[in-house]
């Protein structure tokens, strides 16, 4: 099959993307393309592949019409004061630790977190320091959440304080069963355990099953408090989607609050407009430039803003969303010249240009390739020009070196294919962690949020720590658990489960057993990574594990990335065209 050549001319790409229309950084090397020079069309001389990816859902017509009166000044000033009778809550008496602990978990599952973070934190360092926990005792509930909580904030709480809810024989008591929202509590709790903890290992094998496999005079509530945890752990949800969730949830609560139900809603809404503006001026770059039209590659702008906003959602982190997303477009679109358009030779030169962050000789490629390897460029060096501008460090250094990594581990990738090898599985994951293109886009979340960039957190973060390590580890496992078997339909190179099967001769079910215990352990190890100390921001930190979050999102029930017209498109949707419905 031959490909269509791309609708934008290289003349319209160099004036797309010239210097003129894209301010560059004094002394970074200069991109240009000779629009005149006599160059070879290589689509006429190979027979290229094709994923047959669907095209993109999404008009974008209607992505830059979205928009909502939600950030009127009115909104704004009904939020702070309903925030300031929250915050009276939070930081009330401590009389009954246990509505506390409730209090805190509903602002933090309506989407709130972020605006009573040192609240939350001062009513937790109470409940932490105060000894007589005897209000505890038995109550399975009251012991799972506080748990729970305590974990998710970085406090050193014990595993042995599930020791009370089992028997002589060290087995959980059959008797716990019976209090549903003390077992759903126990599930809950138990994702936030580390490698070694065998008390909790038991205990998210024990609620499971026995989640599973409740029955009887439920409440609609309960049944459906329990399906939606069995679906996926609230551990492992993207904040704004369980808030999404929760605020609905919570409105049917007959003990709700109705002030704290009326500002997550209002801040959802409030949130949800500017987030409409970032992708709608996104949605006008990526027109514009073009890209929109390749046919080899996957058409996915609103859904790489999906996967941005799902590591740093908070409305001040706008330029991290929109340059991220760019770099996102860019990774998809490389990654798709690496796995399905390049040849081997096309895609040697690609590397070495990415390597040397020299493109002089970008002509030796075909215009398909040249004007996605072009786009890169400008597009890296705007990211630059923004940095140096508002941040006063020159990060093309790092992020060219970023983009190097990744290139070469595409090429490594695409080596294996060619040449029909097939990688053991701990050779193909210690390659496939960086291809996975997680650690650009965390070493993104750094220079992004933070107010001052360091060479000595730049140094850092290039070692590829745990801490973001776990997190691309996590999207490498769930995209190949989501995407193996189609890719393998078109002739792909192989993925973690099919190492697997060929390491051990296991079945594909076997396999997927295996991969799917390998992200618990991987978040177990994540877990204990987020109790750490680094040289980087708040933000930068959170952003790991909702990397994860987004992962888990995106590849739970397939290809959310590659297929995006099923739940992603109906998650985008809540995320960025419905708002909530206000009393």
């Amino acid at each position: 099959m031959f490909f269509s050549p791309l609708t934008v001319s290289p003349a319209r790409c160099v004036s797309l993307l010239s210097p003129k229309n894209h301010p560059r950084i004094r002394n970074s090397k200069s991109i240009q393309c000779n629009a005149t020079a006599t160059t070879i069309d290589h689509d006429q001389e190979l027979n290229r592949r094709s994923a047959n990816y669907p095209p993109s859902f999404w008009d974008y017509n209607f992505v830059k019409s979205l928009t909502s009166d939600y950030t009127e000044e009115k909104y704004v000033s009904q939020v702070e004061k309903l925030k300031d009778e929250v915050q009276h809550l939070i930081n009330g008496d401590m009389d009954v630790p246990l509505l506390m602990l409730e209090l805190i978990d509903s602002v933090q599952r309506l989407g709130l977190k972020y605006k009573f973070e040192k609240d939350i934190k001062k009513a937790l360092d109470v409940i932490y320091n105060d000894k007589n926990d005897a209000w505890l005792s038995s109550d399975l509930y009251s012991t799972a959440l506080q748990f729970r909580l305590l974990r998710q904030h970085g406090y050193d709480v014990p595993q042995d304080v599930f020791e009370r809810f089992k028997n002589e024989n060290g087995s959980f008591k059959a008797s716990i069963c019976e209090d549903v929202k003390g077992l759903l509590s126990l599930y809950e709790a138990s994702f936030f355990g580390f490698k070694g903890e065998d008390i909790i290992d038991e205990a998210k094998a024990f609620a499971t099953k026995h989640l599973k496999k409740i029955k009887g005079n439920l409440s609609p509530s309960m049944v459906r408090k329990v399906n939606h945890a069995l679906d996926m752990p609230l551990h492992w949800k993207l904040p704004r989607m369980e808030a999404r969730w929760f605020i609905d949830t919570y409105e049917q609560e007959p003990n709700k609050n109705p002030n704290l139900l009326q500002l997550a809603k209002l801040d959802y809404n409030i949130v949800q407009s500017i987030h409409q503006k970032e992708v709608g001026e996104l949605a006008r770059w990526w027109v514009d430039l073009g890209l929109d039209k390749v046919t080899f590659s996957r058409d996915r702008l609103m859904e790489h803003y999906f996967w941005c906003n799902g590591m740093v959602s908070d409305p001040q982190y706008g330029a991290f969303r929109d340059m991220t997303t760019k770099v996102t477009c860019f990774i998809t679109l490389i990654d798709d010249v690496y796995d399905v358009y390049g040849s081997i030779e096309e895609l040697e030169l690609f590397t070495d240009f990415v390597d040397r962050w020299d493109i002089t000789e970008i002509d030796k490629l075909p215009n398909n390739i040249k004007a996605v390897l072009l786009a890169m460029f400008n597009g890296t060096n705007d990211i630059g020009y923004w940095t140096l501008k508002e941040r006063g460090f020159n990060i093309i250094p790092y992020l060219s070196k970023q983009w190097a990594k990744l290139c070469k581990a595409y090429f490594t990738e695409a080596k294996w294919f060619h040449q029909g090898y097939k990688p053991t599985l701990d050779e193909y994951l210690d390659n496939a962690v960086v291809s996975i293109a997680a650690p650009i886009m965390l070493f993104c979340s750094y220079f992004l949020t933070t107010d001052k960039i360091t060479v000595d957190a730049l140094n850092y973060i290039d070692k590829l720590p745990s801490i973001m390590w776990c997190p691309s580890m996590l999207l490498r496992l769930t995209n190949d658990l989501g995407t193996s078997s189609g890719e393998l339909a078109r002739g792909d190179s192989l993925k973690a489960v099919q190492c697997y099967m060929n390491d051990t001769g296991a079945t594909e079910e076997v396999a997927r057993e295996h991969i799917k215990s390998l992200v618990h352990e991987t978040w177990k190890t994540l877990n204990k990574d987020m109790l750490g100390s680094y040289p980087f921001s708040e933000a930068c930190l959170t952003a790991n594990p909702n990397l994860g979050r987004t992962t888990q999102c995106m590849y739970q029930h397939g290809d959310g990335h590659g297929i995006p017209d099923r739940w992603t498109k109906d998650n985008v949707i809540s995320l960025l065209v419905e708002p909530f419905t206000l009393d």
